[in-house]
């Protein structure tokens, strides 16, 4: 199975289709209900859910996901059966399996009902019609063409007697998202952060992230150097991040990250541990890039069901 343990949460939907072709006498018989076996209809959607609720029985490496519905309907020509599934979940990987395996069961049990009386039926096709949810609804290249700040907070960079690998990370995902990165490194003094986010912004970088320094340490200064700057705080931005690593380790709750506006440049403050800010650059891309968009007069669109930016 692939690892998803990195992913987050999100709505997932998928929706697919099964078409079973009979004879036009056939789809009489299930319109006056004088199918030998019974109504095929109700049976057809009671082994859709079922098999959507185990398709990883059926498909081995689909993980187990915890659908939160599924809806299934017919339409009937006159030599045709159309059957349409949908599926819904909150979870870290898609519906479109669950969606495509409940189309098939519908079919296949529609078959199974009516070959007694229709020897020339055809399943004709199972195709997955749409699927949303992930960050695939999300467009990498909304941060093409602006700047960044990695600012790295550490003393014993800034010195030399350490490896920056923090910042070494976060420049490779974030040029990954398209931004144009630059790097700087200061120790762990407030005055020296300040001044280090307040010259990107006067320089126009459109983002400053930090690693370093939100910890509980005597040296880590970071929030007390940035909060003050801020003019408006995003507190989901850090909810959002503690959220996603309190569930992969306690200690997640002691850090203090710090997420805002300084005019329009985007300030976050990640912890300095590479784990940290791989959690962070997780929890909160490309999701963070969309301020990037609004502050150009965009409109927030939402990509899914229930979606409350």
């Amino acid at each position: 199975m692939r690892d998803v343990t990195q992913k987050i949460d999100t709505l997932r939907t998928a929706k697919a289709v099964a078409e079973l072709r009979a004879s036009p006498s056939t789809l009489q018989m299930i319109r006056d209900g004088k199918v030998p076996k019974g109504d095929p209809l109700p049976v057809a959607k009671v082994a859709a859910v079922s098999a959507a609720k185990n398709t990883p029985l059926f498909i081995p490496y689909c993980h187990p996901v915890p659908l939160t519905a599924l809806t299934v309907e017919f339409e009937m020509g006159e030599s045709w059966i159309r059957v349409t599934c949908e599926a819904k979940a909150i979870y870290k990987t898609g519906v479109e399996m669950e969606a495509l395996t409940a189309a098939a069961a519908a079919a296949l049990n529609l078959y199974d009902m009516l070959k007694m009386v229709d020897e020339e039926m055809e399943i004709v096709g199972v195709r997955l019609l749409e699927k949303r949810g992930g960050k695939s609804d999300f467009r990498k290249a909304q941060a093409v063409g602006k700047r960044a700040l990695v600012l790295v907070v550490s003393d014993s960079v800034s010195r030399g007697d350490a490896e920056d690998l923090s910042g070494a990370i976060l420049n490779e995902r974030l040029q990954d998202f398209g931004l144009d990165v630059a790097m700087q490194v200061v120790a762990d003094e407030a005055d020296l952060i300040r001044h280090a986010v307040q010259s990107a912004v006067a320089e126009g970088f459109d983002m400053v992230v930090s690693t370093g320094g939100t910890g509980v340490g005597p040296r880590d200064v970071t929030p007390e150097a940035v909060r003050p700057m801020l003019e408006r705080e995003l507190e989901g931005a850090n909810e959002a991040f503690r959220s996603f690593g309190q569930v992969r380790t306690p200690y997640a709750m002691l850090s203090r990250c710090v997420c805002g506006l300084i005019g329009e440049a985007v300030i976050l403050c990640l912890p300095g541990s590479p784990a940290a800010v791989e959690d962070g650059l997780t929890a909160l891309f490309p999701y963070l890039l969309h301020i990037l968009q609004v502050r150009e007069g965009c409109r927030h669109e939402p990509v899914s069901e229930g979606a409350t930016a």
